[in-house]
């Protein structure tokens, strides 16, 4: 895994202590996108499945029930390939 990205399994326990639950939600069909984050963003996958390309070409890859970060100033391409429908939070946590 990179030091841009981090992707694991979150425990319930460990989502409510974050209060993902309480962050807004975000969709998006599938489709293919450049992202640039100028924030870290902290995100849990209600559902969906997404590869991402980054800019030194390493790929990321997660799903449903994974808790994923991604650092600030990361370049990175979004491939949705199943839609996803997520948790998010930008900023530390």
């Amino acid at each position: 895994m990179s030091e841009k990205a981090v992707v694991k399994k979150p425990s319930k326990d460990e989502l409510e202590k974050l209060g993902v639950f309480n962050w807004p939600i975000w969709e998006k069909e599938a489709s293919e996108f450049d992202w640039y984050y100028d924030e870290d963003e902290t995100f849990y996958v209600i559902e969906g499945e997404v590869e991402v390309t980054l800019d030194d070409g390493g790929k990321v890859k997660f799903g449903t029930g994974d808790l994923v970060t991604f650092k600030k100033g990361t370049k990175c391409t979004w491939k949705v390939i199943k839609p996803i429908r997520k948790h998010y939070h930008f900023g530390e946590i």
